[in-house]
């Protein structure tokens, strides 16, 4: 089973998280309800076993627990793709949330790079969410994961509907790039690293 179980610990943030690409169950609990909500989604749409269990120093703000979770979640995923060997490698998906359309594309490359585009309200979600800190969130999971991830929100109106929108399609985008389609490495140069 490709899988990674990993805990940081650092004065601001702990972060325990484990992270199954082939399936299991999922559980998050971050203090933030939106982000638990957020990341729910990330497992259920991409078909992941996650479970995560951070705590931060949310009476400065979400900064530090959402981009550590991001930096975590990178982590696992590199180690948990290991070489890379026989997966699909790129992928793209467009998911709609009623008024909102989201598109994420990636690749496994090994070559970490985030494009993030999303016209996001600098406003609070829940019970602390700053949703600036979705872009942290993609940026952070990105260059720790080693994938090119481009995401794009390409229109919406509800500040939820269009970062959930913005989760679901990482998620699909995910599942699709990670499954396996056969064998060797899927790189003319024979590896995918950086």
């Amino acid at each position: 089973m490709r899988t990674a179980s990993l805990h940081r610990a650092t004065a601001e943030t702990d972060v325990a998280l484990t992270l199954h690409l082939d399936g299991g169950e999922a559980r998050i609990a971050t203090g933030l309800g939106y982000f638990d909500h957020m990341l729910m989604q990330l497992a259920k749409h991409g078909g992941f076993g996650l479970t995560v269990d951070a705590k931060g120093d949310l009476p400065v703000d979400s900064h530090h627990l959402v981009e550590d979770v991001g930096l975590c979640l990178g982590d696992a995923l590199k180690t948990a793709l290991g070489d890379r060997a026989g997966l699909a490698r790129f992928a793209h998906a467009y998911v709609p949330l009623d008024e909102a359309l989201a598109r994420v594309v990636v690749d496994l490359s090994g070559r970490p790079w985030c494009e993030f585009h999303a016209d996001l309200p600098p406003v609070i979600l829940g019970d602390g969410f700053q949703v600036e800190m979705v872009r942290e969130f993609f940026v952070a999971l990105a260059m720790r994961g080693g994938l090119a991830l481009h995401a794009d929100l390409l229109r919406g109106v509800n500040t939820h509907h269009k970062v959930e929108a913005l989760f679901k399609a990482l998620a699909q985008a995910l599942r699709r790039a990670t499954r396996l389609e056969g064998g060797g490495v899927p790189s003319t140069k024979g590896t995918l690293s950086a």
